[in-house]
């Protein structure tokens, strides 16, 4: 079992940054490969960005993709999601999410471990 925390999220205002880590515990996240998603009032769970295990290689999502970067320290058993540039359509609860091998996906369906979520919120 892998227990993930995410943190960091909060209010900020439009063009601001924020930067949200995932907190694994249970098992050494270097055997698994991290997704990010969000769910925004009365919308679905998407896709944000996904990394690999080793963190050689990233994927993001079109409206996001140079804006906002995931990363991770496998030493620390931590994942990150930096936002720049912020826009109010970016305010929505963003997940992390774990995925057993290297190799990512960009479906929901495609994570075995999920963490509860942290509020972003971006003001005009």
């Amino acid at each position: 079992q892998v227990q993930l925390v995410e943190s960091g999220g909060g209010l900020v205002q439009a063009g601001g940054s924020l930067r949200l880590s995932c907190a694994a515990s249970g098992r050494s996240l270097s055997n698994y490969a991290m997704g990010w998603f969000r769910q925004g009032p009365g919308k679905e769970r998407a896709f944000v960005g996904c990394i690999s295990s080793s963190g050689g290689s990233t994927y993001y999502a079109g409206s996001v993709k140079g804006r906002f970067t995931v990363s991770r320290d496998n030493a620390k058993n931590t994942v990150y999601l930096q936002m720049n540039n912020l826009k109010p359509e970016d305010t929505a609860v963003y997940y992390c999410a774990a995925r057993t091998g290297s190799v990512y996906s960009t479906r929901v369906n495609g994570y075995d471990y999920w963490g509860q979520g942290t509020q972003v919120t971006v003001s005009s």
